[in-house]
């Protein structure tokens, strides 16, 4: 299964202009807030020019990235978790982590919302609205085990305490992702899919002018959550935009140059989402396609093997491993193995990031 995340952030906040950019299905964007009426749904090439430099040596049919599932989620607002946002609410469940883009830049043409530019107050907004709709789940679920945990069920009991836990913490409007839990205690909220316990990510939305290092704004939305630990991502979405219309690479390039810019802001936002979820590449390689292939780190070659096909997992033998630089430098498989540069690694090898796998197998 792919990564899927969801872009979630107030009507304004330039989410929509931000989907159009990475996904390859367009979007209508509006000027006007509560225009969207549902999610909308595309998926994105995640860039790896090491797929590209594996080819010179293949030269196979196709290359095919890995992907992202992106899911744009209509503009929330104040209290729209009680109204029309509610429904919306339910697509946050689905995704594996939240891009939440904030808006940094001004727009007379496009009136703000709330009156006024105010990246603290904005995230507060969103975050309040996501605690109200979690804390509803928390109880909900409470309702349900405290009937079990009062007959002595001791692990129902447990689940209370830690059910409590999340209460307190939401109701100090306070994300669940901060909620002092030990690990394996978060077992007991797995099920009900909380919104503010998955990892975020923020972009801050700027102007043209400030692409590169930032405005106010932003360095008032990054100083506000130093203390989150969380990555925080530069975007001007105008700029974004237009190099995603170009079609010709040299073009981009001479656009990003002209921008001040080393590479579209889209590329570092994929790579703050693989850091973000502890994710990595492998490949396969052969004459009919160089491919990439999305793991979480520490993922063993048999579980490598079942993210390609379900059959592979089950009817794992042994992985032939070869290192990227060691192919790279080498030229090829043969040149690998003749230099003891390609390993036959078992069920428990940890893949690494790079590694080019050809998988035996028997079922």
């Amino acid at each position: 299964m792919p990564l899927k995340c969801g872009i979630i952030g107030l009507s304004g906040s330039g989410k929509t202009s931000l989907f159009n950019c990475i996904s390859s299905n367009r979007a209508e964007t509006h000027k006007a807030a509560f225009t969207a009426t549902k999610s909308n749904l595309g998926t994105m090439n995640v860039p790896d020019p090491r797929l590209f430099e594996i080819d010179k040596f293949i030269h196979a049919a196709k290359i095919v990235p890995t992907t992202i599932e992106m899911v744009d989620i209509p503009g929330l607002s104040k209290g729209g978790s009680h109204t029309e946002g509610n429904k919306f609410l339910t697509d946050i469940r689905n995704v594996d982590a939240l891009i939440h883009v904030i808006r940094c830049f001004d727009d007379p043409s496009m009136p703000h919302i709330e009156g006024s530019v105010d990246p603290v107050r904005d995230k507060e907004i969103v975050d309040l609205e996501l605690q109200i709709r979690d804390l509803e789940l928390v109880e909900r679920k409470m309702q349900r085990v405290e009937r079990v945990a009062m007959g002595g069920d001791k692990e129902a009991k447990k689940c209370v305490e830690i059910l409590e836990v999340y209460k307190n913490h939401l109701e100090s409007f306070q994300s669940a992702r901060t909620a002092d839990v030990y690990e394996e205690d978060k077992k007991y909220i797995a099920d009900i899919a909380l919104l503010t316990e998955k990892p975020v990510l923020y972009v801050c939305n700027v102007d043209d002018g400030s692409a590169v290092n930032g405005n106010s704004y932003s360095a008032r939305f990054i100083r506000s959550v130093q203390e989150e630990n969380a990555e925080v991502i530069l975007l001007a979405g105008k700029i974004e935009s237009e190099i995603a219309e170009l079609e010709q690479e040299e073009d981009r390039k001479v656009f990003l140059a002209d921008a001040g810019l080393a590479e579209p802001g889209v590329n570092r936002l994929v790579r703050a989402a693989f850091h973000l979820l502890d994710l990595q590449n492998f490949f396969t390689a052969g004459p009919k396609e160089v491919r990439a292939w999305t793991i979480r780190k520490g993922m063993t070659a048999p579980q490598a093997a079942g993210v390609i096909h379900s059959d592979l997992e089950r009817g794992f033998i042994r992985a032939e491993v070869m290192k990227y630089t060691d192919f790279i430098a080498l030229g090829s498989e043969h040149a690998c193995r003749e230099k003891g540069k390609l390993f036959v690694e078992g069920k428990n090898y940890i893949v690494d990031d790079g590694d080019i796998l050809h998988i035996r197998f028997n079922v």
